[in-house]
């Protein structure tokens, strides 16, 4: 039809419908779409099915052979002129929005939820639900149209978010989105060239794998935060059950439980969010293909230049193709992660002092009771950074004239940890092992096979009785046979009676007291090599005990006290300086409690080796990214430091900058060749 129907607009109202406030009067188009961009009024001289099909929908929710009438009430406030039509215009639509006309489904419930039945045409009511939905969109057309907008606006820079993000929380910044990322073009060329019957399901792939790559990305920040390095795909997932410890230790059962809930919310999100951001994205591209298509070639024109001219915006390239980069990166590390068994099992197989007989191993230590002390965290930043380095020289200086008083000598020098910020277990077994264990992988390779440790060849020799005390082990810790242990002290084994200082069992001090009480101090006994871990500098470094007297030590219930006086790690964390801070003053307090008590219980047959098992967590190093750690040999007999004299370590507690810096694997054989003969 090209002639226009006459059509009063009537308002909705309680009571039924009632003419504009205005009284004005308002043609529509027969067979034209509802203003409010419903497509759905027909022309009263043809049938409901005829109706459908032009406008592309089955016609079902319509009366069967009923017709539409003439004349339909037509929705209040179309976002439109109030002005009549032109007949010239005849045929076209008189649409509020084409974002709105767009949104709406063309089925037969939209059509009938359009129309208005009369007596002689029944129609079949839309479900509740659905008839207050497009009632409120009828009924409010801006705010409709403001919802469809802003919907569109936020799956767009969801979209673009995951396609620019990068994996590590100092390159988040405002330049790193405004760029042009490669993968996008790619992806909006292949969803308009994908035939349409495949195309929502590589939408929904495509949106599943860009959320998939966002939560590795947050994963990877995590990791970084605390190992600087990112999330291992294929060795890292026990690290989840060993962070979801730390949490639970650190802030209790609640803090761990939201956390965990959290991060779960947070999964699923993520993966909804963007699989639908990108199915709205395909749908309005479809719609307006010539638009995307042109614009899809201009970007990638846009692209190919900025990489040609290397155009880059506040020091990052405009041209990106961050997830191309990344998605390889990881596809290598899956790759040299599998290789890595092959490689580590070949290193295992060659050990140096394998062959050597027990009654020629470690002949220089015969009879001297040999200590091996971790300390948690103890890296180089605590000696070299401005802000701490005050501090701990003057603690470091204290113990040296101390121990110097007490006839103890000291030398020290660097070691290179195998990880940072965490991994301590890796780091010991490093020492211990003389391999490089930098992965859970090859931890669990070590501590499956017989290769022979420092510790174990200490009991290999018959000559000590070799004891672990290990207050951070709160359960069954099979990998202490492995290490040649004779006997384990954890921290339900110690006599402590006393609070946790958040992560921390058992204070330092009260660790060495409780060594001396169970070993060091009985008599008539064998001389003893232990393994001692001291927890106490352990991250979150907050609340910290502090030294006593040590005979007031007792069961350790005096540290409840000393607990309720210390700072809250939920406050501290929110300041970084304050973060440092504590470490600092964990570290003095560790520091301390070893030099007391061996100036308090050593005597000359007693050798001490006490070294830092990593560096702290970023927040500590604060862009320091070496892996050194101090290391320290003291020892009363002149004879044990005479036979280390070539290394050339530093004298006293503190090492020198330049002091030797050797791989943490390497200890092991330098030490036992210096203090016994090596056979092939």
């Amino acid at each position: 039809m090209s002639h226009f129907t006459p059509s009063r607009q009537l308002q909705e109202t309680d009571g039924g419908t009632e003419p504009d406030g205005d009284g004005a009067g308002r043609e529509g188009v027969d067979g034209g779409e509802k203003a409010d961009g419903f497509k759905g009024v027909r022309e009263a001289e043809g049938t409901s099915e005829e109706a459908a099909e032009a406008e592309g929908v089955d016609g079902r929710g319509e009366a069967e052979g009923g017709k539409q009438p003439a004349e339909t009430e037509e929705p209040e406030g179309t976002g439109e002129s109030e002005e009549p039509t032109d007949s010239g215009e005849a045929g076209k639509s008189l649409t509020a929005s084409e974002a709105d006309a767009e949104e709406v489904t063309e089925d037969a419930e939209t059509v009938s939820a359009s129309a208005t039945p009369t007596a002689s045409t029944p129609a079949t009511s839309p479900s509740p639900a659905r008839a207050g939905w497009f009632g409120r969109r009828r009924k409010y057309p801006r705010v409709a149209r403001g919802v469809t907008v802003g919907t569109t606006v936020l799956a767009a820079a969801l979209v673009l978010f995951t396609l620019l993000v990068p994996n590590r929380l100092e390159k988040l910044t405002f330049g790193s989105f405004l760029r042009i990322p490669a993968e996008g073009i790619l992806l909006a060329g292949l969803l308009l060239a994908v035939p349409p019957r495949s195309r929502r399901i590589f939408a929904v792939a495509a949106g599943a794998f860009l959320g998939l790559l966002t939560v590795l990305k947050f994963v990877d920040m995590g990791f970084y935060s605390v190992l600087v390095r990112p999330f291992d795909l294929v060795l890292d997932w026990i690290l989840l059950d060993d962070a979801a410890e730390f949490v639970r230790e650190s802030f209790g059962r609640t803090g761990e439980v939201l956390a965990i809930v959290a991060v779960l919310v947070l999964l699923v999100a993520v993966l909804v969010l963007t699989t639908l951001a990108v199915l709205r994205l395909t749908n309005l591209m479809v719609r307006h293909r010539p638009v995307a298509a042109r614009t899809t070639l201009i970007l990638g024109t846009a692209w190919i230049t900025c990489v040609t001219l290397g155009v880059q915006f506040t020091n990052v390239p405009v041209a990106s193709k961050i997830n191309a980069d990344y998605v390889n990166k990881r596809v290598e590390q899956v790759r040299a992660g599998l290789r890595d068994g092959r490689v580590f099992q070949k290193q295992a197989a060659v050990d140096a002092f394998a062959a050597t007989p027990p009654d020629q191993l470690l002949t220089g230590l015969r009879g001297k009771d040999v200590l091996f002390t971790f300390i948690e965290s103890y890296g180089r930043v605590a000696i070299d950074d401005p802000a701490m380095a005050p501090e701990i020289d003057a603690v470091l200086k204290e113990g040296t004239a101390s121990l110097d008083t007490a006839g103890f000598q000291s030398r020290s020098a660097w070691l290179k940890a195998p990880v940072t910020g965490a991994g301590s277990w890796l780091a010991h077994s490093t020492f211990l092992s003389g391999l490089w264990i930098k992965n859970q992988q090859r931890y669990r390779s070590l501590t499956t096979s017989d290769r022979a440790t420092l510790t174990s060849y200490f009991q290999k020799t018959g000559a000590w009785r070799t004891v672990g005390i290990v207050p951070g082990v709160r359960r069954a810790w099979p990998e202490g046979k492995f290490f040649g242990l004779d006997h384990i002290y954890d921290s339900e084994h110690l006599g402590y009676q006393g609070p946790y200082f958040s992560w921390t069992p058992v204070p330092d001090q009260f660790s060495m007291e409780a060594f001396e009480r169970l070993e060091h101090g009985k008599e008539n006994r064998d001389p003893i090599m232990a393994e001692i871990i001291l927890a106490s500098s352990h991250n979150p470094w907050s609340p910290i005990a502090r030294m006593i007297d040590w005979d007031d030590l007792g069961d350790g219930s005096v540290f409840d006290q000393i607990k309720k006086e210390g700072t809250d790690p939920k406050e501290v964390w929110q300041d970084p300086e304050k973060v440092r801070t504590e470490y600092r003053r964990a570290i003095e307090y560790s520091i301390t409690s070893v030099t007391e008590w061996l100036e308090r219980y050593g005597d000359d047959n007693t050798v001490l080796v006490f070294l830092g098992d990593h560096q702290p967590v970023p927040t500590v190093t604060a862009g320091n990214t070496s892996k050194d750690v101090p290391i320290t040999i003291v020892a009363r007999d002149q004879k044990v430091l005479d036979k280390i004299s070539d290394w050339s370590w530093t004298p006293g507690l503190k090492p020198a900058s330049d002091a030797p810096t050797w791989g943490m694997d390497k200890f092991r054989d330098r030490f036992m060749t210096a203090y016994g003969p090596q056979t092939g």
